[in-house]
């Protein structure tokens, strides 16, 4: 037994993430395919596997989760706006990484941290002061 189509609010919502992310069906190119992997006789008869091309980015999703070829779409669909949005705010958050990177590069060290880099660097020459040959007399 195949499972049920997404509800209309879940539909709706993925509309509505893709509209917010610029994805216009339009731009989509959707084709079926067989699927591969176990399943026998019915994987090799069906065409339930989705296959998006999103032409303007170029990216290809290919989704055979369920048996079921709404729920493919469904979910296709879905992990085409994740990888998106992941291009979208990745570059953004890269950007926000760099930014960070640099100014905690410039900032001071408090008298604290000092005092602790200093205690571990004593910590570490007499460990080390007691891996040498004893001194020859």
């Amino acid at each position: 037994m195949d499972a049920l189509p997404p509800s209309p609010a879940k539909s709706e919502a993925l509309a509505s993430r893709m509209s917010s992310l610029g994805i216009r069906e339009e731009d989509i190119v959707e084709t079926f395919v067989r699927g591969g992997g176990p399943g026998g006789q019915k994987i090799n008869k069906t065409s339930s596997c989705v296959a998006l091309l999103h032409v303007p980015s170029g990216l290809r999703i290919k989704c055979q989760a369920e048996r079921s070829l709404t729920l493919n779409r469904y979910r296709a669909r879905f992990l085409l706006c994740e990888k998106i949005a992941e291009r979208i705010e990745g570059a953004k958050s890269l950007a926000r990484q760099q930014a960070e990177k640099i100014r905690r590069q410039k900032r001071r060290r408090s008298r604290r941290a000092k005092a602790k880099m200093l205690a571990d660097k004593h910590a570490n020459s007499a460990k080390k002061a007691l891996r040498r040959p004893p001194a020859a007399e």
